[in-house]
């Protein structure tokens, strides 16, 4: 090997040099897979229980609502307790989530409402986790890994997100109680994991608590416009365009696949993405951040209405991928920019704001898309937040002139 190809492995390898950061990685992978199980296998389960589209926005807002309305304490608990220790916990309550489920499909279940109350369990647990762990990325290694990190950290996401659906697919093709079961396994495998990373060092909130501490990360993010630009950018063109809660609407109606089938829609996104990462993780962007991200986020809107206007199942599925792709460049930029811009003190109160806004565009998208589909139809919905994908981007590249300045992807030093 040269000395030029040994280099580049080495580049592309550097977070797992850190042991620490290879036991997060695998802990996330682990709850990341066992998340899409549940996914997918509640998601089939509420459609086959109601017939109902809404129904399916209405998981994802159950799952949202505990980030939204407990923001001030999940990110102030971040930068005032272990952020390892969070993250075990809210795994674990995680695990015992999907317990649940495994009980109530155990029991024949009929009605939706139970699902929607350990959903809601569920969420609050994610609220926790979410700050938590985002923060502690930047904890388990050094600056100049950072960025590498970020790209593994999405990969262990994107890997989980093609692997997990198709097994919940496959899973509860078999049985509810084999999805839920296998999910509770992984769940708990993985907090085991996250209590097993050593003690990182943490600049912990040392100010008593207030109501302006409770919003520091609130005011930090409205006077940084590159990380304001960054994060509202995320929402508004995913909750336009997110399509993900009506594939299952794809995969009985409109391209008339099965269980399996639905898991191949939810895993393409993630091919296209885990592509997109490992490539990012040995070929990081070095010029032209912003502008990149703007221009994914606008490759990402047409790309949905591709998908939207598809009958051909192969199409759909390509399309997809391409859909995960685009969207992995624009997380990698965002995610670096709102670590490494952030002071560690406020990292946990920033990200708790982030993982407010990527829920919104997730699970409130959901909803969006939902709701869309019951008042104007399902191919319709999708093809609109297509174009307010485009829209957005465009839009955010006149109001966040930073942003679109931005070159480097080094934080401010």
């Amino acid at each position: 090997m040269s000395p030029d190809a040994s280099t580049t492995t080495d580049q592309r390898y550097a977070a797992f040099r850190h042991s620490a950061f290879l036991r997060f990685w695998l802990a996330r992978f682990l709850a990341t897979f066992a998340t899409q199980i549940v996914s997918v296998a509640v998601g089939w389960q509420v459609y086959d229980l109601t017939r109902d589209p809404f129904d399916l926005g209405l998981v994802g807002i159950v799952q949202f609502m505990p980030s939204l309305l407990l923001v001030l304490v999940t990110g102030a608990a971040s930068d005032r307790f272990g952020r390892r220790l969070i993250m075990g916990l809210a795994t674990g309550i995680e695990a015992l989530c999907a317990l649940a489920l495994l009980w109530f499909a155990l029991r024949g279940l009929t009605g939706v409402g139970p699902i929607f109350g350990v959903l809601a369990i569920f969420g609050v647990a994610r609220a926790f986790l979410g700050p938590a762990a985002a923060s502690l990325v930047a904890n388990l290694v050094p600056k100049e890994d950072f960025p590498n990190a970020v790209a593994w950290n999405s990969s262990a996401w994107q890997t989980a997100n093609i692997v997990g659906p198709v097994a919940g697919g496959l899973l509860y093709g078999v049985s509810a109680e084999a999805a839920y079961g296998i999910a509770t396994a992984l769940m708990a495998a993985a907090t085991l994991l996250a209590f097993s990373i050593p003690k990182p060092a943490q600049r912990q909130a040392s100010e008593k608590p207030s109501m302006e501490t409770l919003f520091a990360g609130f005011r930090y993010i409205w006077h940084e416009k590159v990380v304001l630009g960054a994060i509202s950018l995320d929402l508004f063109a995913v909750l336009l365009s997110g399509a993900v809660a009506l594939l299952p609407v794809y995969a009985r109606d409109i391209l008339e696949l099965g269980p399996w089938g639905l898991g191949l829609l939810r895993a393409a996104p993630g091919i296209g993405a885990l592509v997109v990462a490992f490539w990012l993780a040995g070929h990081p962007i070095r010029n032209h951040a912003g502008v990149i991200m703007l221009a994914f986020v606008a490759l990402f809107g047409v790309v949905t209405v591709m998908f939207g206007v598809s009958t051909m199942p192969w199409f759909s599925i390509a399309a997809l991928a391409l859909l995960g792709a685009t969207d992995m460049v624009s997380v990698y930029v965002r995610e670096t920019l709102i670590q490494l811009w952030t002071p560690d003190e406020v990292r946990g109160r920033v990200n708790a704001v982030n993982m407010v806004f990527v829920g919104a565009s997730n699970e409130l998208g959901e909803f969006r898309a939902g709701t869309m589909a019951a008042l104007i139809g399902t191919v319709p919905a999708v093809v609109f937040g297509g174009v307010g994908a485009v829209a957005v981007a465009g839009l955010w590249a006149v109001i966040f002139p930073q942003l679109r300045r931005v070159r480097h992807l080094q934080g401010r030093g």
